[in-house]
């Protein structure tokens, strides 16, 4: 059976190759992303793991301009490695004048995010999934082993 191993890449169609360039290219440079590769109709970054490519849309796709809740794109996930991450990089777009869509929240059960776009409206998030449940595991695991340990240990006798 064929099963993917993972996501190799991901490319958009932008209106303005220069703006949307500089608009990654700071981003992906937050996020760790380096260039792959650049050729005069596209680029690509890559984090090792992840590649993301942007090129020019062609002169009819400029005139239909992006819209959420048209079929199609809806958003791109970064996973990112902890909240604060998350808190980081909602500084980092509020230092660049990003445009925010929803600030760092939890939007749902331990899942927390902040939604940006793109010059062209693209909805992008930056989000940690399960970090608030992981940290209460290693909690329990925590105190049933010191339980078990308390346990084990011989009885103390007191001198007379």
């Amino acid at each position: 059976m064929v099963r993917v191993a993972g996501i190799d890449h991901l490319v958009i169609r932008v209106s303005d190759y220069e703006k949307s360039k500089a608009f990654y290219g700071r981003l992906f440079a937050f996020l760790g992303f380096e260039v792959s590769e650049e050729y005069p109709d596209a680029i690509g970054w890559t984090n090792g793991k992840t590649r993301f490519w942007i090129g020019p849309a062609d002169a009819e796709g400029r005139t239909h301009p992006h819209r959420i809740g048209n079929i199609g794109f809806h958003h791109y996930a970064f996973q990112l490695r902890s909240r604060r991450d998350v808190d980081a990089l909602q500084t980092f777009l509020s230092e660049t004048g990003a445009n925010i869509v929803d600030p760092a929240s939890e939007y749902y059960d331990d899942y927390y995010a902040v939604f940006f776009t793109d010059p062209d409206g693209l909805k992008l998030e930056g989000m940690k999934y399960g970090e608030r449940h992981a940290r209460a595991a290693r909690a329990a695991a925590k105190a049933r082993k010191a339980r078990g340990a308390r346990r084990k240990a011989p009885a103390r006798r007191r001198k007379a």
